[in-house]
């Protein structure tokens, strides 16, 4: 039998004229039954989405080109939530994200365990679901969750931390009460980004019992049955703030690092392959991009290509990479300097 949240996500859904939501819960309920035993009920189920998703009309894209569509946004915040998440569809692919093997096979791994969460289900054992991200600022993290996303083909629901805490009493809690509800009735990745903005030790000299009160919350909420598998992703450029307590809250943690020499290679190579001359002084370019986080060298690999296309120059040389990647060394020095202790 489907939960009370599935009944009323399906009736708020339906309400809301928005049938591919309805249907994707249906689905949900389904899935449930599966793992119940209670598969007629379960086939039958799955029988109706489909004969009501045939039916649909299909959706052409803007260009206008015949057999071309779009995808059909699966799901979408409303009501009080419009204003706690924003929704997008990443396409994003893990050739995306230049990482070490080790982290590499970790998010295989669980993005395999979430294809399969069925079969887990069956013999007892939840997919992993709960993700906690932790490096510097542009090291990876926020594309992850777009990853995983574009990977597993589910809606990235992003929480806006600056609607969801408040100075009332009692208020964020409410918030992300709201919040795990979604999580529970519609399978999706939600990122917490900047998480230590709640994850902050409750024993902190500055804090205050309200935000002991939303960690307690937040602790408990993340602690409940997650029936329909959706994932939950944290990131935090500093774990040294986050409660203890929360490390045991998570499936995994993912330390992200600044690229080594490798790294720094196969990042500019992945935009600059086809502009690189044959022999390049290596040596000299890691040396000016050593101490700049992948999101930084992606952005000066795009700054030199933008001079090449308007230079019109075919082959990118030493100097013009690393020009760029001087300008993003300045850059960093001069936001350092504006960001107040």
């Amino acid at each position: 039998m489907a939960t009370a949240r599935q009944i009323i996500a399906l009736l708020s859904s339906h309400n809301q004229g928005d049938e591919e939501q309805f249907l994707s819960i249906a689905l949900q309920v389904a899935a449930a039954e599966a793992r119940r035993g209670r598969q007629e009920v379960a086939d039958e189920l799955k029988t109706l989405v489909d004969a009501a998703r045939k039916r649909k009309t299909s959706i052409r894209s803007v260009s206008g080109r015949p057999g071309s569509e779009v995808a059909i946004p699966i799901s979408k915040p409303r009501g009080d939530l419009e204003n706690l998440l924003s929704v997008s569809y990443p396409k994003a692919q893990m050739q995306d994200l230049i990482l070490q093997e080790s982290m590499r096979d970790r998010l295989n791994r669980l993005i395999h365990q979430q294809r399969q969460r069925d079969r887990l289900r069956h013999h007892g054992f939840p997919p992993s679901s709960r993700l906690l991200l932790v490096g510097p600022p542009g090291s990876g993290k926020t594309l992850t969750a777009s990853i995983l996303a574009g990977e597993l083909q589910l809606p990235l629901f992003t929480i806006r931390l600056e609607t969801v805490i408040t100075r009332f009493m009692g208020e964020t809690a409410s918030k992300l009460r709201l919040i795990f509800d979604q999580i529970a009735s519609v399978r999706a990745v939600y990122l917490f980004d900047e998480f230590d903005a709640i994850g902050g030790r409750r024993n902190a000299d500055n804090d205050v019992g309200e935000m002991r009160r939303v960690l307690n919350s937040f602790l408990q909420f993340l602690e409940e049955s997650n029936s329909t598998d959706s994932l939950v992703v944290a990131t935090t450029n500093h774990p040294e703030l986050l409660d203890r307590a929360l490390f045991r809250r998570f499936d995994d943690i993912l330390e992200y690092d600044l690229p080594d020499s490798e790294g720094i290679k196969a990042v500019l190579s992945s935009f600059l392959h086809s502009h690189l001359p044959k022999r390049i002084s290596w040596v000299k370019i890691i040396e000016a991009a050593t101490g700049l986080s992948q999101a930084e060298l992606s952005r000066a690999a795009s700054e030199v290509l933008k001079e090449m296309i308007l230079g019109d120059i075919k082959q990118v040389s030493a100097e013009i990479i690393i020009n760029a990647l001087k300008e993003r060394h300045a850059l960093r020095e001069t936001m350092s300097g504006l960001t107040p202790n």
